[in-house]
Formats: C-alpha cells, sequence, structure tokens
C-alpha cells in the first residue's frame, strides 16, 4: 500500500471526530415569535411558557429572547428538569406583574423557576407592582402576604446577573433549597415604608454568592434562613432597609442551623441595623456557627451590630421562654462609622445557651457627639485591636 494511500485511509478514520463538534448548534427563542406582545397591556404570560417548553425540550444550549418594551404576564412557574442544560434567558425590557395583587394571592409567587439546572438571567427589569399591597397593609385591612418577584427552588447552577428589581409586593428574590447559585451587579429598590420586602432571601441553600449588589427596601437588604450554608456576600451597599440579617431564625424546634457565613465590604445607609442576628425566644435545635463580618461601613445606623435572641412578635408563643438557638464563633472585623442610638453594639443573648467565642476586631463606632455604647447579656467573647464600645 502506497504512503499517499495509508494517509488518505487514517484520514477517513479521524474524520468523524473533526466533525463531531458541528452538532452543538444553540437554540434562540425570541419571546415575540411566541405571540408575546411588549405594550405592557396584554397578557403574554402564555407565550413566555411556550418559549420556556421550547428551550427546556432543546437538547443543546438555548436563549430565551425578551426584547425592549414591556411585557405583562401573570403568576408563571417555569418548571424543570429540563434537557438542555444550560438556558439563558437574556431580558432587554421590562417584565411587568399584573397591577393587583388579588391575581398572586394563591401562589405566593409572581415568577418562579423549579427544578432547573444550568439557568442564567441577564439584565432586564422585572417591576411587581406592589403599591397596591402596600396600601392595604399599611391601612390594616385584611390583605394577602404577598408575592415574591422572583424565586429560585431546587435548583442549581443558577446566575442571576445585571437585573433590576423594582417594587415587589413582597421578597424581591428568593434563593430556596438551592446549590450553587451566584446573584451579580443586581439593584433592587422600593421604597424605605414598603413592609415585608426583603430584598435577597437564602434558605435551605449552600454555595451561595451575592456580590456587587446595591439593595434599597422596605425590610432586610438580604435575609439568611435556616439551613443556609456557604454563603458569601460582598461589595453590597444596603440603604433604605433592615440590614442584613441571619434570621429570624428558632421558630420551628427541628429547624436547621446556619453555618459558614461571610459578609465582606459591605455599607450601611440610614438602616434600621447593620450587622443582626435574630432568633424567636423559644425552644430549638438551631444554631449560628462560622460567621465573619468584615469591612463594614455605616452611617447613621440605629442598631449596628446587634444579636437579638429575645424575638417574640406579638408577645405569643414565646413571652418568658429561651431561645434554644446556640450562636457561636461569629467574628466582627474592621467595622467603622456613627449609629443613630446610643447603644451601638448590641448583644442580647440566650440565658440557657448564652453566645460564645464572639469575637470583635478594630471596630470603631461613634453616636454624635456622644460616646456610643455596648449592652451586652449573656455572652462570651474577646476583643482585639481598637474596639470602640466594648464590652469584653
Amino acid at each position: 500500500m502506497t504512503q499517499l494511500m495509508q494517509s488518505f485511509l487514517l484520514l477517513l478514520l479521524l474524520l468523524p471526530s473533526f466533525i463531531h463538534f458541528s452538532s452543538s448548534v444553540e437554540a434562540f427563542h425570541d419571546v415575540t415569535a411566541f405571540g408575546a406582545k411588549s405594550d405592557g397591556r396584554t397578557d403574554s404570560t402564555k407565550a413566555f411558557i411556550s418559549a420556556w417548553t421550547a428551550a427546556c425540550r432543546s437538547p443543546n444550549p438555548a436563549t430565551i429572547h425578551v426584547p425592549r418594551g414591556s411585557f405583562l404576564i401573570g403568576p408563571v412557574t417555569f418548571h424543570g428538569p429540563c434537557r438542555s442544560s444550560r438556558i439563558t434567558i437574556q431580558i432587554d425590557g421590562t417584565l411587568v406583574a399584573p397591577s393587583k395583587f388579588a391575581n398572586l394571592r394563591k401562589l405566593g409567587q409572581w415568577m418562579l423557576f423549579d427544578h432547573v439546572n444550568g439557568v442564567s438571567v441577564y439584565g432586564g427589569t422585572v417591576d411587581g407592582h406592589g403599591s397596591s399591597l402596600w396600601a392595604c397593609k399599611v391601612a390594616g385591612r385584611n390583605c394577602p402576604a404577598g408575592a415574591t418577584s422572583l424565586a429560585f427552588r431546587n435548583s442549581k447552577n443558577i446566575l442571576i446577573t445585571g437585573l433590576t428589581s423594582i417594587n415587589s409586593e413582597l421578597y424581591h428574590i428568593v434563593i430556596d433549597s438551592c446549590q450553587a447559585v451566584t446573584v451579580k451587579g443586581v439593584r433592587i429598590t422600593a421604597p424605605g415604608d414598603s413592609p415585608n420586602t426583603d430584598g435577597i432571601h437564602v434558605q435551605s441553600s449552600t454555595d451561595v454568592t451575592i456580590t456587587g449588589t446595591g439593595i434599597k427596601t422596605g425590610d432586610d437588604c438580604i435575609s439568611i434562613g435556616p439551613g443556609t450554608m456557604n454563603l458569601w456576600i460582598e461589595k453590597v451597599t444596603c440603604g433604605p432597609g433592615h440590614g442584613i440579617s441571619i434570621g429570624s431564625l428558632g421558630k420551628g424546634y427541628d429547624e436547621k442551623g446556619v453555618e459558614n457565613v461571610t459578609v465582606k465590604t459591605a455599607a450601611f445607609t440610614g438602616t434600621e441595623n447593620g450587622l443582626r442576628i435574630k432568633t424567636w425566644g423559644r425552644p430549638s435545635e438551631g444554631f449560628v456557627k462560622g460567621v465573619v463580618f468584615e469591612h463594614a461601613t455605616m452611617q447613621n445606623v440605629r442598631n449596628p451590630i446587634i444579636i437579638d435572641q429575645n424575638y417574640c412578635p406579638d408577645e405569643k408563643r414565646c413571652p418568658g421562654q429561651n431561645s434554644g438557638v446556640k450562636i457561636s464563633e461569629v467574628k466582627y472585623m474592621d467595622v467603622q462609622g456613627s449609629s443613630a442610638s446610643q447603644v451601638a453594639i448590641n448583644f442580647d443573648c440566650s440565658a440557657s445557651n448564652p453566645c460564645s467565642g464572639i469575637g470583635l476586631q478594630d471596630v470603631k463606632l461613634t453616636y454624635g457627639n456622644k460616646p456610643a455604647r455596648s449592652s451586652c447579656q449573656h455572652v462570651h467573647g474577646t476583643a482585639s485591636g481598637s474596639v470602640v464600645p466594648s464590652c469584653f
């Protein structure tokens, strides 16, 4: 056999490996191709579901495109698991919730992704139209709890980046029972007096990162619920709002704990709280351990550093009881700024389960022209560097 013939046969054997790559072509789905209208009035829910179904069924990576304009969609669940392991949702326009809160009262969420893997949400705005529900709550009428604007449940490998969420009825973004989630460059806005409009809520989830995010809202900027592990929060601004809160925890006896949380380079302006841990005053098997608060700045914050283990709203089912939640290994490092109240550090820990391993390092909090004070109950810890005020 000649050398030329041998080379030709070798090429035939290798040829499939050269052409195999061309079989993976990304699918592209524009919601307007499925009937969505960008007028902000026409219900486009079915069009969005159809676009999702097409992307979900694709054997290849898929993109759902929402062009410029306003798209009205009602409560919707994007179900998985999907055949495609990578779905990108590119939002160039605005998603608008129904203006009447009664339309969302049954489900508790406006947009839900359930059992999905490898979903990325890029850009755009979601408008929860929450003002009518807030007015109902402020007036003390019989109102529904409201709806979360965007929720991910039982999902993994999720990215939310460049998104703007405004005026949610309830929480803006919820991450529940998820793994490997990144929230990056998100902007969240609601009035400071809007009730229960938490910015981002994380619970029962692992390996979550929140970074480069600005939050202005009427409740916690970030709230951390039971079962959260390996949470990293960095470069976050908060205000108005109620601060970054672990809890409330311990409402249920068998509740899971919170472990390995880092909050780094956070700025609080005019907030109710800064760095807070909050637990119910009742028996519990829960815990909080392995928490680091580092490089935080406070400007006119009412409670810059606070642990409250006597949380008991409406004084029901917990008066006179001690919190069973065990809090340990919590470090506060390089926390600077001004307090809006004289008590800048308040550790109100459980009498039966005192806080332990609490560390203060390089903390300086002021209160106008008066010395700031600390109030510490049932807590064991250490102070290093310059710490003002301090109870250690």
